[in-house]
């Protein structure tokens, strides 16, 4: 479980640098009753991803993996290197086109008539079929063997990862007084300027430590002196 944790979670945070839904918390931070917007627009972003990822893994997900019969551990390595070969094809093609993608305009916010709970669900749903680093985890943690109820917490923590940046922005105007709006514009500025470059060394990082954990997994189950090497560099690699 403590291995599902670590892969979730650096995944989780890889994929919390996403202006969809960045972008628009940093809009609602500047308007009135900022705190109070910005906390129900992050409650329906992680309300809808999450159910969506639970949807996935404990119905499609699930039955494809009842069809398999004994999984084992050997379907779970290979889930956790599929997982990190996605991150590391989306830390490439983000790196191939940062200069293309930076210059892209930020997601346009209409708040007007609606909640900020609806508008960050109705991001979120229009996201989700393309959330491939989220597709990713729900492939390992469907993989992992774990019970309903491991499944179910490692989706949460993946969650509580991927609204990081959004409890950041909530915290800074709770705590940043006078400062808030400046902190967050000079935020924004940065994001638009530089987040396709810092996804990209995100994911990279997240797909190569995912990557390791199914590779070491595997070899781990040769018992040559190859796979006493591969156990023994797991014992760096396990959280």
């Amino acid at each position: 479980m403590l291995r599902l944790i670590g892969l979730v979670v650096s995944i989780g945070f890889a994929d919390s640098l996403n202006p969809s839904t960045i972008a628009p918390a940093l809009f609602l931070a500047t308007g009135n009753q900022a705190r109070a917007q910005v906390t129900e627009f992050t409650a329906g972003v992680f309300g809808v991803y999450l159910l969506g990822g639970l949807a996935i893994a404990l119905g499609p997900g699930q039955l494809l993996l009842d069809l398999i019969p004994h999984p084992g551990r050997h379907l779970s390595y290979v889930l956790e290197v599929v997982a990190g070969v996605a991150m590391l094809t989306a830390s490439a093609f983000l790196w191939g086109y940062r200069k293309h993608l930076v210059q892209r305009e930020p997601p346009e916010v209409r708040a007007e008539g609606k909640s900020s709970a609806i508008l960050g669900a109705t991001i979120t749903a229009v996201e989700l079929p393309t959330a491939f680093p989220y597709f990713a985890a729900i492939a390992a943690v469907v993989g992992s063997g774990q019970s309903v109820v491991g499944k179910v917490v490692a989706l949460v923590i993946f969650n509580i990862c991927f609204i990081a940046p959004l409890m950041a922005i909530i915290g800074t105007l709770t705590f940043a007084g006078p400062n808030a709006e400046r902190v967050l514009t000079t935020g924004r500025r940065t994001l638009e300027a530089h987040w396709p470059a810092v996804l990209a060394i995100l994911a990279l990082a997240a797909g190569l430590f995912v990557t390791a954990l199914g590779v070491t997994g595997l070899a781990s189950l040769h018992h040559n002196d190859f796979g006493t090497a591969a156990r023994r560099l797991r014992r760096f690699l396990k959280p």
